[in-house]
């Protein structure tokens, strides 16, 4: 388990991440952290487009057992 530290935010901020928290089933913490990651990915790889960066973070969290098999292009026609 890893430990946690107390931080003050912007009312504002912390009522976005509560909001976008409850639609991306969340809690506001692990919401903000996810913020953090991708602001963090994104100033690491600024080629990359920030909805992809989330996208992929995102899919890192999925179940294994869930995930689509990728399937090549070449093989779809």
């Amino acid at each position: 388990m890893s430990a946690t530290t107390s931080i003050r935010i912007d009312q504002s901020l912390y009522n976005q991440a509560k909001a976008d928290a409850a639609a991306e089933h969340r809690t506001i913490s692990g919401q903000i952290e996810f913020w953090a990651k991708v602001g963090r990915a994104a100033l690491d790889n600024p080629d990359l487009p920030v909805n992809f960066i989330a996208e992929s973070l995102a899919s890192m969290t999925e179940p294994r057992e869930d995930a689509t098999p990728f399937v090549p292009r070449s093989r779809l026609q």
